[in-house]
């Protein structure tokens, strides 16, 4: 991503490596194996769909995402031959179901409610829903000196028009967002009225049948939009991923694993996705939040304290140490 920060995913895989470090340093040995994953483009900012690596892995992977292009046109198939991979061994080649005891993914808040609350380290409850839409504006480019204003067909005023509307439309739904990342313009000259405009389109909320009816919502506008400056409107849907609620077992650990560090379990949400909502197909999942500084992310200024990190690294010890004494032989105790 550019101009994004440092932290944003790469900080789990450190913790994670941190933590397997520990216990090799200690000689220690779990009754289970311990597997550090690093999965590639969650963000989906190259081919505009996300989880392409988790996804893989979860055996959820969608043949017809390998026709999708990027800004260069080159296809998502074309790039994984490139890169030395078979495009056609993605689908249906992920992790068997049933042989992971669960998955614990630490990640940066990403917002601020850690850092109002002073708190170094928190866990998610559930991850909301996304939906993420290409929309497209077709009119007719002309001069711009001699097309008078009420004959034009600007696909650009289509599109601006929108985006404010996805601004409105979002405020109207409570506990959702909705943002346009994304707008181009064709032809692109400035003495050129725009026959063509694309943007992208993501919308979230925490329950599916609310973030379904703004998009349907906003289907609607595109198209009377449209209408209304004599243009043509595409909607193509590129990805929806429905609202994943954590393990509540594997939660209530985590919470523990907290409380053993002196820290209050504070449980909140998450707006972000997370490559968890996938491997939740394959197994129970947990996600640790660390503070972030003023909530700052996909930004250079994105930050972390360094004694939170050591938090975090000390919960998944813990938490590691509370799954050892459930699985192994009668190691379960009163109130685990």
């Amino acid at each position: 991503m550019r101009d994004a920060g440092k932290y944003d995913g790469i900080l789990g895989v450190m913790v994670a490596l941190a933590c397997v470090q520990r216990l090799h340093n200690r000689g220690e040995r779990l009754p289970f194996s311990v597997e550090v994953v690093a999965f590639a483009d969650e963000e989906g900012l190259r081919f505009g769909t996300t989880f392409l690596g988790s996804s893989v892995y979860a055996g959820v992977f969608e043949e017809e995402l390998l026709s999708l292009e990027d800004h260069y046109g080159v296809t998502l198939r074309e790039a994984v031959r490139a890169f030395g991979g078979d495009p056609d061994a993605l689908e249906g080649d992920g992790r068997r179901r049933g042989d992971l005891l669960g998955y614990l993914e630490v990640h940066i808040e990403q917002g601020p409610v850690l850092e109002q609350e002073d708190l170094p380290v928190g866990v998610v409850s559930a991850v909301s829903g996304q939906s993420r839409v290409g929309v497209g504006f077709t009119g007719e480019a002309g001069h711009v000196g001699t097309v008078p204003m009420g004959s034009r067909r600007d696909a650009l005023c289509a599109a601006a028009e929108f985006v404010v509307e996805v601004e409105r439309a979002a405020r109207r739904e409570p506990g959702s967002v909705a943002t346009v990342g994304e707008i181009s313009s064709l032809p692109g000259a400035s003495n050129v009225i725009s026959g063509e405009a694309k943007l992208s389109l993501d919308v979230r909320h925490p329950e599916d049948a609310a973030r379904e009816r703004l998009c349907d919502q906003l289907e609607a506008r595109a198209r009377e939009i449209a209408a209304c400056r004599g243009c043509e409107s595409e909607w193509r849907v590129r990805q929806q991923t429905g609202a994943v609620a954590m393990d509540p077992e594997l939660c209530a650990l985590l919470e523990r694993a907290v409380e053993e560090t002196g820290t209050p379990a504070r449980r909140l949400s998450s707006g972000a996705g997370h490559d968890a909502m996938q491997v939740a197909v394959l197994a129970p999942v947990a996600i640790l939040f660390v503070r972030c500084e003023r909530g700052i992310s996909h930004n250079p200024a994105e930050s972390v304290d360094t004694d939170d990190v050591g938090a975090a690294i000390e919960v998944v010890r813990n938490l590691l140490s509370l799954v050892s004494r459930r699985v192994e032989p009668g190691g379960a105790q009163e109130g685990e």
